[in-house]
């Protein structure tokens, strides 16, 4: 496996294509409290019904300040279609050479995939929590990804 980045430490910068084709950067979001969901594939069970969640949780998301986005391996063609398809709220941003999720060490065992993952970025850019799923059908939980933003938005150091 790759990277094991752990909490309490700077989260590596990134930039990567949104489902418009747009840059989106990790270091322009300094100042707020940022949610990297990792997740497998577009139009896949688990994964629909994950950012299906988020999607149905989106003002509990959306009180907290936070910017939230998902990352998979899929082009940006196919997250905007997705996005449309289910009408996801959040920006969801395409990985394509799994490279942002080999940096957060946010692989799945099963080749070429990318994990099932929360990440939370304090607005200072240090990782306030993680969890990563390399493996299985379990999705992280809406609740404690939200508490997780709390705390991280709480953090003063």
């Amino acid at each position: 496996m790759s990277n094991n980045l752990s909490v309490n430490q700077s989260a590596p910068d990134f930039t990567l294509k949104d489902g418009n084709g747009d840059d989106w950067r990790l270091s322009d979001q300094r100042g707020k409290v940022v949610v990297l969901l990792f997740y497998p594939g577009d139009e896949t069970p688990v994964c629909t019904r994950q950012m299906c969640s988020v999607r149905d949780r989106w003002d509990d998301y959306l009180a907290t300040g936070a910017e939230v986005v998902g990352i998979s391996g899929d082009s940006v063609e196919s997250h905007k279609n997705f996005a449309e398809h289910h009408n996801l709220p959040l920006r969801l941003l395409s990985d394509s050479e799994r490279a942002v999720a080999k940096l957060y060490g946010a692989e799945s065992f099963i080749p070429g995939r990318v994990a099932r993952a929360v990440f939370v970025i304090d607005p200072k850019g240090i990782l306030r929590y993680r969890d990563v799923r390399p493996i299985g059908l379990f999705k992280p939980k809406d609740d404690a990804t939200i508490a997780a933003i709390k705390e991280a938005s709480n953090v003063r150091n």
